[in-house]
């Protein structure tokens, strides 16, 4: 992505009880981890929402329903020394499977390669080091969890 590019992004909120689904991750400049949830790039002639089908079914081999956008996101951010900009589109949907929401953690695949392991957490676990990212989903989801827009 050139350095001057904003990307859309589009990420899925899975939740399950009180608990989302997210992965981890390290800024190694920074010496903080962060913890997103699945997601990627929309690709040239993508819908957002067809984005986040399609990378459920690239990370985890799932596939999902009852997919609803929540909310969409501006994220101005530095990631390894590098700044980045985002348009992040952030939808709710439910796996078809509902035995994923026994277990207690999902394989996940990147396009590259890279595995990592996504895991059900709670809000709160979230704070100013245990990031959640983007920065303003934390603020979001509550204010969807509590009925406001």
């Amino acid at each position: 992505m050139n350095k001057n590019e904003i990307r859309p992004i589009a990420i899925c909120v899975f939740e399950n009880e009180n608990r989302i689904l997210t992965y981890s991750h390290f800024d190694e400049v920074k010496k903080l981890p962060f913890h997103r949830p699945i997601g990627g790039g929309v690709d040239y002639q993508e819908t957002s929402e067809s984005c986040i089908i399609r990378e459920t079914r690239e990370e985890l081999g799932q596939e999902i329903e009852d997919v609803a956008l929540i909310g969409i996101l501006e994220n101005i951010f530095t990631y390894e020394g590098n700044p980045k900009h985002e348009i992040v589109f952030v939808y709710n949907a439910t796996f078809k499977d509902r035995s994923i929401y026994s277990k207690r953690e999902l394989k996940v695949v990147e396009d590259n390669g890279e595995e990592f392991t996504a895991c059900w957490r709670e809000l709160g676990y979230f704070d100013d080091y245990q990031r959640l990212v983007p920065e303003d989903l934390k603020r979001l989801l509550l204010n969807k969890n509590r009925g406001r827009c």
